[in-house]
C-alpha cells in the first residue's frame, strides 16, 4: 500500500498529496475564453503536476490549442501539455507543429492517433503522407526532440476499434516501445474495470504509470452521450443518481462533485496516487474534488491578472 493510501485508511488523507494534473480545450469565443481561464486562475494555485490542451478533430484547432499553450507558458508557472494528432496532416506538416511547441519552450506532448474525420464510429483513414499510427506518431517526436515527454491514451474497457484486449495492450505497448513514458486512461467510472486493466498491462510487462482519467459530470445526460461514443460503459447505479435532475444544476453539481470524490478516494485507498482530471474548462467541480483529497493551495495565485 502506498503512502497515499496508508493516510487515507487511517484518515488523514491531508497528509499526502496526490499527484493531479488537469485538461483543458481551447476556447472558440470570446465567452468561453474567460470561462477557460478564469478556470486555470481558480485551479493553478493547486499546483497541478502539468495542465493538456486538447487538439480538435483534424487539426481542427491547432492554431487556438498553440495560442493558449503559449499564454500558459507566458502568464502562469504552470507546466503544459500539448495534444496531437495524426488526423489530417502529412509528416511534413506534424512536424512542423513539433517545432513550433518545442521552439516556445513546450517540452511534453500528449500523442494520440486521433478520431476519424467523420466522427468516431466511421472509418478511420491515415493521411497518405501522414504518421499511420500513433506509435508512429511517438517515435516522430522522439526522433526530432528527444527531451520532449510524451503521454498517451489507454482504453480500460479498450479502444472501441481494437479486434480484442489483446490487441488493445499490443498497441499499448507498441506506444510505450516508441518512447511514450505514461499514459493517461480513457474515462472510467467502474474502479473495476481499471484494476482489471491494470492488471492486464503489468502481466504484459507494461510499467509506465497508467493514469486514471476522472471526469466530473457537469451535465450527465450530455457526458454520457459523448463517453458512450467513446466506448465507456455507465452503470445503472451512476445513471440513477441523477434520476430527475436534467432541469436542476446546482443539484447536479453537488451529485456529480460526491460521486467524482468518492472514485478517487476508492483508487486511492488501493494505491493509486496520480489523478488526470478532465474539466470541461470549469474549476468548480475539480476545485473540490481536489480539496477532498487533501490537496489545497500552496502558494498565491501565479497567474497574470
Amino acid at each position: 500500500m502506498t503512502d497515499l493510501a496508508t493516510a487515507i485508511a487511517d484518515g488523514h488523507s491531508a497528509i499526502i498529496r496526490p499527484k493531479i494534473s488537469f485538461e483543458f480545450f481551447p476556447p472558440k469565443t470570446e465567452e468561453m475564453d474567460r470561462t477557460l481561464w478564469t478556470s486555470i486562475e481558480r485551479l493553478a494555485p493547486l499546483e497541478p503536476s502539468f495542465v493538456s490542451v486538447t487538439y480538435g478533430a483534424g487539426g481542427s484547432t491547432r492554431e487556438r490549442t498553440h495560442a493558449t499553450i503559449a499564454r500558459i507558458l507566458k502568464e502562469t508557472a504552470l507546466l503544459p501539455a500539448a495534444h496531437l494528432t495524426c488526423v489530417g496532416a502529412s509528416r511534413g506538416e506534424i512536424d512542423e507543429v513539433v517545432d513550433r511547441y518545442h521552439e516556445v519552450g513546450v517540452r511534453h506532448i500528449v500523442a494520440l492517433r486521433g478520431d476519424p474525420p467523420g466522427g468516431i464510429g466511421t472509418l478511420y483513414q491515415a493521411h497518405a503522407q501522414g504518421y499511420q499510427s500513433s506509435p508512429e506518431l511517438v517515435a516522430g517526436i522522439k526522433k526530432r526532440h528527444p527531451d520532449i515527454e510524451v503521454t498517451v491514451s489507454a482504453y480500460p474497457e479498450k479502444h472501441p476499434e481494437s479486434r480484442d484486449f489483446d490487441a488493445d495492450i499490443d498497441m499499448l505497448q507498441a506506444k510505450v516501445d516508441a518512447g511514450a513514458t505514461r499514459a493517461i486512461t480513457q474515462v472510467f467510472f467502474d474502479n473495476d474495470v481499471y484494476f482489471r486493466y491494470l492488471d492486464r498491462v503489468r502481466a504484459r510487462g507494461i510499467t509506465i504509470p497508467i493514469v486514471p482519467g476522472i471526469m466530473p459530470m457537469h451535465n450527465f445526460k450530455q457526458a454520457r452521450g459523448f463517453v458512450t461514443r467513446n466506448g465507456t460503459s455507465v452503470p445503472d447505479w451512476l445513471a440513477e443518481k441523477f434520476e430527475g435532475l436534467d432541469d436542476d444544476p446546482e443539484t447536479r453539481k453537488l451529485v456529480a462533485a460526491t460521486v467524482a470524490a468518492g472514485q478517487v478516494h476508492k483508487l486511492a485507498k488501493h494505491g493509486v496516487d496520480t489523478f488526470h482530471f478532465y474539466t470541461m474548462n470549469r474549476a468548480d467541480l475539480v476545485f473540490a474534488i481536489s480539496h477532498l483529497l487533501g490537496i489545497r493551495p500552496k502558494s498565491a495565485n501565479k497567474v497574470a491578472a
